[in-house]
C-alpha cells in the first residue's frame, strides 16, 4: 500500500529501531527501500535481515536529492514515505496518516505531507527547543509556505516522476521541491499525527558548518538565483 525510502550512512545504532517500528505499523505490507552510502558498521546487514530492498550510492555521487531519487525509483507504490534511518515512528499509526492524505481517498491537490518530529530524553536542550517550536500541534495546509522536511515526510510518486528532487544542491532539497510544488498549484500538508522521534533535531545543535551550508542553499532558493 505504501513504500518507505530510508537514507543511511553508518546508522546501525538507529536503523534497527526504525525498522522495528515500521514492522509494527497497522498498515500492512510496507515496501521498504534502503539507499545506503557505503556504510561499514552493519547498517546494510541489519536492513537485509529486516527484508529491505537495497540500493547503494557512493560518496562521490552522493547528494541528498540523488539518494532520494534512487530510492523512489525503486518504490512499488504511489504513496512513498521518506524517513531518515535515524528517525523512529512513534506509534503504529504513522503509515496510516501518510496513506490517508496521499492514498486514493486523499485530496488530489496534496502533493506531499510532512510530520511532527519529537525529541528523545537524551536530545539536547537546543534541539528539543527547535523541534518543539518548529513542529506544532495544529494541522496546516500550506499554499504559500513551502517549508517541507524529508526526515519524516511522504509524497505522491506520480508527481515525483515529472518533478524529482534536485540532485545538484547541497541539502535542503525538500524545501526546493516544496517551492516548485507550491508554484505549480499543489498543496503541502503539515500533519502532526504522523510522528517520529528525531534524536538530534533539525538543526543539529550548533553545527556552524552545517548551518552555513544550509543557509547558502536557502538563500538561493529564496532569491531564485541559479545554483552554483
Amino acid at each position: 500500500m505504501i513504500s518507505v525510502v530510508l537514507r543511511a550512512k553508518n546508522e546501525r545504532h538507529w536503523i534497527g529501531r526504525c525498522l522495528t517500528a515500521l514492522r509494527r505499523q497497522r498498515l500492512p505490507d510496507l515496501d521498504v527501500i534502503l539507499v545506503d552510502n557505503q556504510s561499514t558498521d552493519g547498517t546494510v546487514e541489519c536492513a537485509e535481515a529486516h527484508g529491505c530492498t537495497l540500493r547503494t550510492i557512493t560518496s562521490e555521487e552522493f547528494s541528498y536529492g540523488r539518494a532520494l531519487n534512487i530510492g523512489i525509483e525503486a518504490a512499488k507504490h504511489e504513496t512513498v514515505c521518506l524517513l531518515s534511518s535515524h528517525c523512529v515512528p512513534v506509534d503504529e499509526l504513522w503509515a496510516d496518516y501518510a496513506y490517508a492524505h496521499l492514498g486514493p481517498e486523499g485530496n488530489p491537490d496534496t502533493c506531499g505531507i510532512y510530520g511532527r518530529q519529537e525529541p528523545l530524553p537524551e536530545t539536547s536542550a537546543i534541539d528539543r527547543r527547535d523541534l518543539w517550536t518548529t513542529f506544532r500541534d495544529e494541522r496546516v495546509i500550506q499554499r504559500v509556505d513551502y517549508f517541507f522536511h524529508n526526515a519524516n515526510s511522504a509524497i505522491r510518486r506520480s508527481i515525483w516522476t515529472d518533478e524529482p528532487f534536485d540532485e545538484k544542491i547541497r541539502g535542503v532539497e525538500d524545501r526546493e521541491w516544496g517551492k516548485r510544488m507550491i508554484a505549480a498549484g499543489h498543496d503541502i500538508v503539515y500533519e502532526p499525527g504522523m510522528r517520529a522521534y528525531h534524536h538530534h533535531g533539525i538543526h543539529q545543535g550548533r553545527d556552524e558548518g552545517r548551518a552555513k551550508r544550509v543557509a547558502e542553499v536557502i538563500e538561493v532558493i529564496r532569491t531564485g538565483k541559479p545554483f552554483p
